[in-house]
């Protein structure tokens, strides 16, 4: 099998062609042509079970994980799990002040660090998502790879899960959910 490589939505097709001139560029942002749109974390695929919070569901793996963090000025808002727009998802530090981690469910008391969030809420719902809404895309994706190498346009490239400096690249999940066969 070939080989999938992770790179910046920021860096220019010409460029991306001419470092990988054999290599299938697939963009799998909120930007992205459809069928590879499906794999933002912002797509609104709607039946999202939320961890560790039964009878909760979110639309967009991303909505989930914007609406359980906690800022120093503001707890959970719940609406970032409706929102189907795609738009007007994030919450920041510069308009809620200090995160303070992310609420271990809709109504836990308990608030797990950065890192237990990325393991036991984010990676989860992404994983969720590829195993039960983008099966199709995942075998299009994986049948190209098979005749040459990915190179998978994410905004952020950061692959390992440890480092907290930089947002996980979900397209790193992408590689590695193909790569353990998962479907």
């Amino acid at each position: 099998m070939h080989q999938i490589f992770i790179c910046s939505k920021r860096k220019k097709i010409e460029t991306l062609s001419k470092e990988y001139p054999d290599a299938e560029i697939i963009d799998v942002t909120s930007k992205a042509a459809q069928p590879w749109v499906k794999f933002s974390p912002f797509y609104p695929h709607g039946n999202i079970p939320i961890p560790f919070s039964e009878g909760h569901y979110s639309y967009s793996v991303e909505g989930l994980w914007q609406g359980l963090k906690v800022f120093k000025s503001q707890d959970v808002d719940s609406t970032k799990f409706k929102n189907q727009s795609m738009k007007g998802i994030k919450r920041t530090v510069r308009k809620l002040g200090v995160v303070l981690g992310h609420r271990k469910g809709v109504n836990s008391p308990e608030l797990l660090s950065y890192l237990d969030a990325r393991r036991l809420i984010y990676i989860p719902s992404y994983q969720y998502i590829l195993s039960h809404f983008l099966q199709n895309e995942l075998r299009i994706m994986k049948g190209i790879l098979r005749k040459k190498d990915i190179v998978l346009l994410d905004y952020e490239t950061n692959t390992s899960i440890e480092n907290l400096k930089k947002p996980l690249s979900h397209a790193s999940l992408i590689a590695s959910f193909i790569k353990s066969d998962s479907f």
